[in-house]
């Protein structure tokens, strides 16, 4: 079938630039086509191919472009107007924002509060990014009610930046309450393109605690494994550090505020050790014990994705790890880069 219709000179260039342009519409390209291969006199199955679309609606925009000419081929209905992010808009977003969702949920997210405010998500996403607000994110943080806090605080950063001379640094710490897990179901080893897997079932044997001494020159580590994390075990854990250094040398130990640091055992230790000082640091300031950062190594290498058999294969894991990490042990270049993060007295 063969509908070949009539153009005179300025509609034929008039559609060819529509067709050409890179600014027009898909959809105004699409009729610009179809009119032109029409006065050629393609037949409907062709142009059904070419363009991609129905023979009624080619029979459509025929008739329209007869009777309007270029005029006829403007749509009807243009589609819904796209809502610009104006600052009107932006500040009722930021706004909406600040305030909890009304379902019960803690936070906000795109799609929830542009139904909540009838607007496309991708407004929400805009504004946000704009602002630099991410509701989705949480950071946590310690206020320290120490009113020392400034002053022991530099106590401990003025051991680690400029230790006293003939003097060894300790920081010392327990990691209380390891579990000795041991998978029920085999486990799956590593292969190319697989994870390692592990069965989700598994059994307690028992639990260990983890007693470490981070020696701050050398970042060498002493250790020791304990059924309890009680002051006699940790007074026990100070007399092998002792014994483990030259007689008579000045010993400084930096520590959390644990009432197991803080007994009349330990002050007895103390007294009888006179070159032995322990510097505490202040409460809820765990970040300033270099041994703290130790931890999380050993959390990661061994505990967390760890199989132990028994509590005595959890131990004998634990310090075949700190004597291997000893041959290559370094120094923790501790630094505090963001001071705007810095833990604040509780006035």
């Amino acid at each position: 079938m063969k509908a070949k219709i009539w153009l005179v000179p300025h509609e034929r260039r008039e559609l060819r630039m529509i067709c050409r342009s890179r600014k027009s519409r898909a959809e105004d390209v699409r009729r610009a086509r179809v009119i032109l291969l029409l006065s050629k006199g393609t037949k409907y199955l062709e142009i059904q191919k070419m363009v991609d679309v129905t023979a009624p609606t080619i029979s459509l925009w025929k008739k329209r472009f007869e009777a309007g000419r270029l005029g006829g081929l403007v749509p009807l209905y243009k589609g819904r107007t796209v809502r610009v992010l104006d600052s009107k808009l932006e500040s009722k977003i930021l706004t909406a924002t600040r305030k909890a969702p009304s379902d019960g949920s803690t936070h906000w997210t795109t799609r929830k509060l542009a139904q909540h405010l009838g607007i496309n998500h991708m407004l929400v996403a805009r504004a946000w990014r704009r602002a630099g607000l991410r509701p989705h994110r949480m950071k946590r943080y310690m206020l320290s009610n120490d009113p020392q806090f400034e002053s022991k605080a530099a106590d401990v950063i003025g051991l680690y930046l400029d230790p006293p001379q003939h003097a060894v640094v300790f920081c010392v710490d327990e990691k209380t309450a390891i579990q000795a897990l041991d998978r029920l179901d085999p486990v799956l080893p590593l292969t190319p393109g697989r994870a390692e897997r592990h069965g989700f079932e598994y059994f307690r044997h028992g639990t260990l605690s983890l007693f470490a001494a981070l020696e701050t020159r050398s970042g060498e580590v002493l250790g020791k494994t304990a059924e309890r994390h009680t002051t006699t075990e940790f007074v026990e854990f100070l007399r092998e550090l002792v014994d483990s250094q030259v007689p008579g040398k000045e010993i400084h130990i930096i520590a959390d505020n644990l009432s197991t640091h803080k007994t009349k055992a330990v002050d007895q230790f103390l007294s009888e050790n006179q070159k032995v000082k322990i510097h505490f640091t202040p409460t809820y300031s765990s970040w300033l014990n270099q041994v703290e950062i130790w931890f999380s190594k050993i959390e990661r290498d061994v505990i967390a994705r760890g199989i132990f058999t028994s509590v005595n294969d959890l131990s004998r894991k634990l310090l075949r790890y700190i004597r291997l990490y000893n041959r290559y042990a370094k120094p923790i270049k501790w630094s505090y880069r963001d001071p705007q993060n810095r833990i604040k007295i509780n006035q």
